[in-house]
């Protein structure tokens, strides 16, 4: 049994991030908590665990939780083991074995003699046998683990185990915390983006994986196949907690049918406005008729000036009262219909508009010719991929580049765009413009501010005021302008270059995309897509993401194994 009981948070500088929150979990529960970026989930999970402090309220937890975080960067300096928190165990251990049998060795094994079991079965499991295949830039560690036996060699465990995790890549990283689960043999589970870094493969594991696990599981994810395999899900946003008894295709359905709800309240309290303000302007209408038509019969029976004043004010002052009480009226409608307006989600407020290249379709813009790559000519080594590769890209098609993580993907998209050269082979480059959008959106420069970024792309020389007004369109206020661009999220991020693309004269005539998603949530997702949808110039895709792929109506497949 897990409970969270009105928990808030405060950032340091006094803004608050939520407030009030409970959630319980029951054993065996396989829970989703989602929402948007900022929202303050992984706030939430650092809670749980006990990393930082709540402002108030109550937690109460049976088990103790394992955690797989979304950012490795502060284990980088840590061996494998050491970021497991399994090296103490692990040399205690192999001392023992060794014939040292120490009291120190045995109080820090604990009596937990199977542990390099675990290791091994966890390890088989993620395929972290595999590691050497995926180590292409490290020949030395290649040739030290030649001749060990992955699955009963005591000294390929060992050898993992002490790897630095910064030599590791995303997915590996993921992976070692993924086989912690196994090997520390917790029942409650908090995942953080699992599947952000892990190619095909690794996703698949990784479902099967929750699909077949009775452990509790709480879950931070956009990764919307994995959201389906879970029972239940939880938006998490300023106003608390709102569940939904269902996986994500049923969330999904529930906000659709708020979301038309919505639509048509909107539409109801505009009509309800028209009608006030009409029957205002007729009522004040008939009104001063009325007067003029009072004062035109006073003035033919003589009434004395004085008593003219006298009944010339009492009709402003019920012509003033009526305005009022019709005011206060369309004031309090207005006032709804505002934050009815408010609650539209962000991609219903957005106007896309991204320009298409002008090439036209079916025009070879890329030629590659038996091409092939290698980082390191030492041997053993050779080249990047097992065959090479011939193909062409014609101007309209949508591709996707798969393969598993290292099979060569990015590099091959830095060939696509001219900044690598294939050592095996031949490439035409026609003269096209492309755009590189990578999960860290690096075409934004941390040093700019937004209205400063979105001018790096004005070429064709528009106003202070156009550039103001595109920015608008992509959710960027005046409040927004000013603030440097370090400080944007993911989400955030993405926006402003989909703005900057609608700002530059000149579009694209190809559009890569290099695991976009990773660093989104939900709704961003849906944004990138409605807008990538509507461009219709060349687009290369990386991605693991299932569903954004079947979205984006991928034509061709380009495979590299």
């Amino acid at each position: 049994m897990f409970i969270l009981k009105n928990i808030s948070y405060t950032h340091p500088n006094k803004d608050l991030l939520f407030d009030n929150i409970n959630l319980t979990l029951n054993n065996c529960e396989k829970v989703a908590l989602i929402g948007n970026n900022g929202a303050g989930k992984s706030t939430l999970f650092k809670i749980i665990t006990g990393e930082i402090a709540s402002y108030g309220g109550q937690l109460h937890i049976d088990a103790k939780p394992y955690y797989v975080p979304q950012i490795f960067g502060q284990y980088n300096d840590m061996t494998v083991a050491q970021a497991l928190r399994i090296d103490k165990k692990l040399g205690a251990l192999t001392e023992i074995l060794g014939g040292n049998v120490t009291e120190e060795a045995l109080e820090a094994l604990d009596d937990d003699w199977t542990i390099e079991d675990r290791c091994k079965e966890a390890f088989e499991y993620w395929h972290l046998a595999d590691l050497r295949s995926e180590k292409r830039n490290d020949s030395e560690f290649v040739r030290e683990m030649n001749g060990l036996d992955p699955l009963n060699d005591s000294e390929f465990i060992q050898k993992i185990m002490n790897l630095k995790m910064g030599t590791l890549s995303g997915g590996q990283k993921t992976k070692v915390f993924l086989a912690g689960i196994t090997i520390h043999k917790l029942e409650f589970i908090l995942l953080d983006e699992p599947s952000n870094h892990l190619d095909a493969a690794g996703r698949q594991l990784l479902y099967d994986f929750i699909r077949d696990t009775s452990s509790t599981l709480l879950v931070i994810s956009h990764d919307r196949v994995l959201l389906n395999l879970l029972d239940t899900v939880c938006e998490l946003s300023k106003c608390g907690i709102t569940f939904y008894g269902g996986n994500y295709d049923f969330y999904a359905e529930q906000k659709n049918a708020e979301r038309e709800s919505l639509s048509s309240d909107i539409k109801s309290k505009e009509k309800v406005l028209r009608k006030a303000k009409e029957k205002e302007r007729e009522s004040v209408e008939r009104q001063q008729k009325l007067d003029a038509r009072g004062k035109k019969k006073q003035e033919k029976a003589g009434v004395a000036r004085i008593m003219m004043n006298t009944l010339k004010d009492k009709a402003e002052s019920s012509t003033s009262k009526m305005k009022s009480v019709h005011s206060d009226k369309i004031g309090g409608i207005s006032q709804e219909l505002q934050e009815l307006r408010l609650s539209i989600p962000d991609i219903d407020k957005m106007k896309f508009g991204l320009n298409n290249s002008s090439l036209h379709k079916g025009k070879i813009i890329f030629k590659a010719t038996d091409i092939n790559f290698s980082y390191d000519k030492q041997p053993g080594y050779g080249n990047l991929w097992q065959e090479n590769h011939t193909f062409q890209i014609t101007s309209g098609e949508r591709i996707i580049i798969k393969g598993p993580n290292g099979s060569g993907k990015t590099t091959l998209i830095k060939i696509i765009m001219g900044s690598l050269k294939p050592q095996t082979g031949t490439v035409f480059i026609a003269g096209n413009k492309s755009v590189y959008i990578d999960q860290d959106y690096s075409l934004i420069k941390n040093e700019l501010t937004i209205y400063e970024q979105a001018q790096q792309f004005n070429t064709s020389a528009l106003l202070e005021g156009e550039i103001k007004s595109r920015l608008n369109r992509f959710l960027f206020t005046k409040d927004d302008w000013d603030k440097p661009c370090v400080v944007l999220s993911g989400g955030e991020r993405m926006r402003l270059i989909l703005c900057c693309l609608t700002i530059d004269n000149l579009a694209p005539d190809i559009i890569i995309l290099d695991e976009p998603t990773n660093n989104l949530d939900i709704q961003n997702i849906e944004i990138l897509t409605a807008a990538i949808n509507a461009y219709k110039g060349a687009l290369i895709v990386i991605s693991h993401d299932e569903i954004f792929q079947k979205q984006l109506n991928i034509s061709r497949v380009i495979s590299l194994f």
